[in-house]
């Protein structure tokens, strides 16, 4: 049954206990699918837990939302992930609701409240929308794959065309190859579904199979702000690169995005169910701070913490920085 499941358990058990007649057990389901007497947090759970086993979203959410039940499939499978990992998991309605809110940032405002509505959970103050400051849009991407993560500070990353900001800038020869390659594999036709994917993957996106279904997607690459790793054949490259396979293979990230580099990589902030995946490259020695193009003091004290712990990369007593050591490499030293 697994964590979720168990949780499930728990949160049921303090909720709601079923009442019994000659023998037979009695528990009226509300409109969420879960006995009346759950409510929020229990009732979340309850849903996520049916959604592993059947891949059905609740009835009646639909009330609440405008998205179609395929979207509404994607969210779900956004929570589960976020909900299993979380740990501890939500106990409360402020942070159930605070989970549903990261989780599905980036996608519509509208969809975000309607969700909450329909369990009844505690709604911010605060737009969920809103960005910090500098941030020129964000988005959640699909789960990472490891053999995208070039190195200790950069990422490959994709991000469903279903969600709304992509799904109105998708070119529309990319929409008809996707339509066409999928009849072409629906005919055993691979090698004409092949040439298509590789106009799809030459324009910059990709067909991904995520769980048993496909996924049209587009590609970011992102470089990590504020931080400089070193380099894969710098010492102390592969274990950089390795703490942030650790932190983000296989999770659905939170990206902030400030601008572009001049290598055309996106730069943004990473975060990683909820933990600020920069915080940790620095803390644990995995990066340095990048204070020529990232003033942010945070990160300077979080360098500072790691030197005087000497773990990471600062167990040496003089690391080569990664910007000189690029720069010996570009005159030929």
């Amino acid at each position: 049954m697994g964590l979720l499941g168990s949780f499930v358990r728990f949160l049921l058990g303090q909720c709601s206990k079923p009442t019994t007649t000659g023998g037979d057990y009695s528990d009226p389901l509300g409109h969420h699918g879960v006995s009346a007497t759950t409510v929020g947090v229990s009732a979340l759970a309850q849903d996520l837990y049916n959604f592993e086993i059947t891949s059905q979203v609740p009835e009646g959410l639909g009330q609440h939302v405008a998205s179609s039940r395929k979207a509404q499939a994607n969210w779900y499978r956004k929570l589960v992930v976020t909900w299993r990992e979380a740990k501890p998991p939500p106990r409360t309605p402020e942070e159930a609701a605070s989970l549903v809110i990261q989780t599905l940032k980036g996608h519509r405002k509208a969809d975000v409240e309607g969700v909450l509505a329909f369990y009844g959970l505690n709604i911010s103050s605060e737009d969920p929308t809103s960005l910090p400051q500098g941030v020129k849009f964000e988005f959640q991407t699909l789960p990472v794959d490891a053999k995208a993560i070039a190195d200790g500070d950069t990422v490959t990353v994709y991000v469903s065309t279903e969600d709304p900001r992509e799904s109105s800038c998708v070119p529309s020869d990319v929409q008809t190859a996707a339509i066409e390659r999928s009849e072409a594999r629906a005919v055993r036709n691979y090698t004409r579904a092949d040439a298509l994917h590789k106009k799809i993957i030459d324009a910059g996106y990709r067909v991904l199979n995520i769980e048993n279904e496909e996924v049209l997607a587009r590609k970011y690459r992102i470089r990590l702000r504020g931080i400089d790793a070193p380099e894969s054949s710098m010492p102390y490259g592969k274990e950089a690169k390795q703490e942030l396979v650790k932190l983000i293979q296989g999770k659905c990230l939170r990206v902030l995005i400030y601008g572009e580099d001049r290598y055309g990589r996106c730069v943004g902030d990473i975060y990683s169910n909820g933990t600020f995946v920069q915080e940790v490259m620095l803390k644990n020695g995995c990066a340095w701070h990048y204070a020529a193009y990232d003033k942010r003091p945070e990160f300077a004290r979080w360098e500072e913490q790691a030197r005087a712990e000497r773990v990471g990369l600062w167990a040496s007593s003089n690391p080569e920085k990664p910007w000189d050591w690029r720069k010996d490499k570009r005159q030929g030293k």
